[in-house]
């Protein structure tokens, strides 16, 4: 595709329109409708376009824009908050999927060089159509989705860090090798310093500038990234690694979130092409044997990568539910793992044909993902009662006689729980706290609330509860199928207390009172017409 193709340009785009539509009906990521209209325009397909040129160009620019954002949007925060489990469960999987993938592609016949690229590729998740699931879903704010999140934030980092190794001494050969890997790091070490300076010294004091325009900060900050890129590539790093640099340089300024927000939509356009360049190199001369090797690491990432964090989870006594849930998050590969695999074939470790195998299994495990987290839970309802059998949660729980002394037992501590026992208990009530979220139970300082560890849906844990003692069960839990599983515990134990449940749709609640609990609590419906009767106040005043 030449720059004055304008209607060619104008037809793939109409295409990929089109495509995504229809991606977005079968409810999967627009990743797979890209690379499927690359395949269609391709020189397998049409042979409209090739993969290097103009759309080459514009795919290079797209990485380059995702991986400033990560490094702009690294929160090393969120790792440390979700505790150990980030890391165990993050490394744990890269190390598990390596070694087992590489075992794999060896008895499929693959050279050591060739195995190692499709191992690590299979290792990384991505964190775009996680994190875009987990939104749509309303579970970033969840125990599972903070720790999906957090692990992903340690993928980033290994893949980076991968890449950082590949691009610098993936070309060193010769009798100075010595001398080769001191000159990479010394020239590592002139880029670090340059960014290090440019952040301390020059980076604050000219976004305070630069910001007042909010189109000059845009550009900006696309002309800084591209050239930190290209700088870092002139060095023997890689455009990649520069641009992740340029972004984590920023990521301390107060304009990364106004920032970050503006690229997001530039990010999604320019990897559109990326997409389609991805699809114009496949090749499908050994499609046989492509296709069996597909279909084995597939399947590998779809059950292998979700059980090594399920283990992983529960071995840290964390519920059977949050792990399986956190572990579905895991089940396809990511973007990062088919720039891996361009990065490889640029270098010359690998050859085009694994390009396309690791891009085929990237179709396959990021459409069957899709599903398994869209119904995570319909899944978990046919499978929990199996890894019931192996939860630890046991380990938790505080003795029956530890809390006898309630009034209210409260399911929940977050913005909303943590609200109600605070006004609970300066009304003179006291509160035993159950949340399955043990950095809440940890957290916990209130006079008057003791907190302990445990789940919603544990119904042998409400043994270990004072049920007999408290006169009100609340559960500000907003989902219906948890609520429900509480519900039935609690008539199994015979309770006769008062109940209180929490619903944020007209029909949960509808249901919730069906299922004859004493009072459901509507937040949204409530501070709606609150704030309803204060604004009816201020505009007749």
């Amino acid at each position: 595709m030449e720059p004055h193709d304008f209607p060619l340009v104008a037809a793939v785009l109409a295409l990929s329109a089109a495509m995504g539509l229809l991606a977005t009906l079968l409810r999967q990521p627009l990743i797979v409708a890209f690379i499927g209209v690359g395949i269609l325009v391709g020189p397998t397909g049409l042979d409209w376009v090739e993969a290097e040129g103009t759309v080459g160009l514009l795919a290079r620019l797209g990485i380059a824009v995702l991986l400033f954002l990560v490094g702009l949007r690294l929160d090393l925060h969120l790792v440390r908050t979700t505790g150990p489990v980030a890391l165990a469960t993050g490394l744990g999987q890269v190390v598990f999927t390596s070694v087992v993938g590489y075992l794999i592609a060896r008895l499929l016949g693959m050279d050591t060089v060739t195995a190692l690229y499709v191992a690590v590729a299979l290792t990384f998740s991505s964190t775009i159509i996680i994190v875009k699931l987990l939104s749509d879903k309303r579970e970033l704010e969840q125990l599972h989705g903070r720790i999906a999140v957090g692990f992903l934030i340690v993928q980033d980092i290994v893949v980076v860090l991968v890449m950082i190794a590949l691009t610098a001494f993936g070309q060193r050969s010769g009798d100075d090798v010595p001398l080769d890997i001191a000159l990479v790091f010394a020239k590592g070490l002139g880029l670090l310093t340059g960014v290090a300076l440019l952040m301390r010294y020059v980076l604050p004091r000219l976004l305070h500038h630069v910001a007042r325009s909010q189109e000059l900060l845009v550009l900006f900050g696309v002309a800084y990234a591209v050239s930190v890129a290209a700088l870092s590539e002139l060095l023997g790093f890689g455009s990649e690694v520069g641009a992740f640099l340029a972004g984590v340089s920023l990521a301390p300024t107060t304009y990364r979130d106004a920032l970050g927000a503006r690229l997001v939509s530039l990010r999604d356009f320019l990897l559109l092409f990326f997409f389609l360049q991805l699809g114009a190199r496949l090749e499908f001369a050994d499609a046989t044997e492509q296709i069996t090797a597909a279909v084995v690491f597939s399947l590998f990432v779809l059950v292998g990568n979700p059980l090594i964090v399920i283990v992983i989870m529960m071995v840290m006594r964390y519920p059977a539910r949050v792990g399986f849930l956190a572990g579905l998050t895991v089940a396809q590969i990511s973007e990062f793992s088919l720039i891996l695999a361009n990065l490889g074939h640029g270098l010359g470790h690998i050859d085009r044909a694994t390009v396309s195998l690791i891009t085929i299994v990237g179709l396959v495990t990021i459409g069957g993902s899709t599903y398994l987290i869209l119904y995570s839970h319909r899944i978990y309802r046919r499978l929990g009662r199996l890894l019931s059998r192996f939860d630890r949660t046991h380990g938790h729980r505080e003795p029956a006689g530890a809390h006898r002394d309630v009034d209210v037992i409260l399911y929940g501590l977050g913005r909303f729980g943590s609200l109600l026992a605070d006004r609970l208990t300066a009304s003179g009530h006291r509160v035993l706290a159950v949340d399955f979220d043990p950095h809440r139970v940890r957290r916990n300082d209130r006079d008057g609330v003791t907190a302990v560890f445990g789940s919603a849906e544990d119904v042998h844990f409400l043994e270990t509860l004072p049920l007999a003692r408290a006169r009100c069960v609340i559960s500000t839990i907003p989902l219906l199928e948890t609520n429900k599983v509480l519900l039935h515990g609690l008539r199994h134990h015979r309770y006769r207390g008062g109940t209180v449940f929490t619903a944020h749709s007209r029909r949960a609640a509808e249901q919730l009172r069906a299922a004859r609990v004493d009072l459901v609590i509507e937040p949204f419906d409530v501070a709606a017409s609150a704030t309803n009767e204060a604004l009816d106040e201020l505009l007749r005043g």
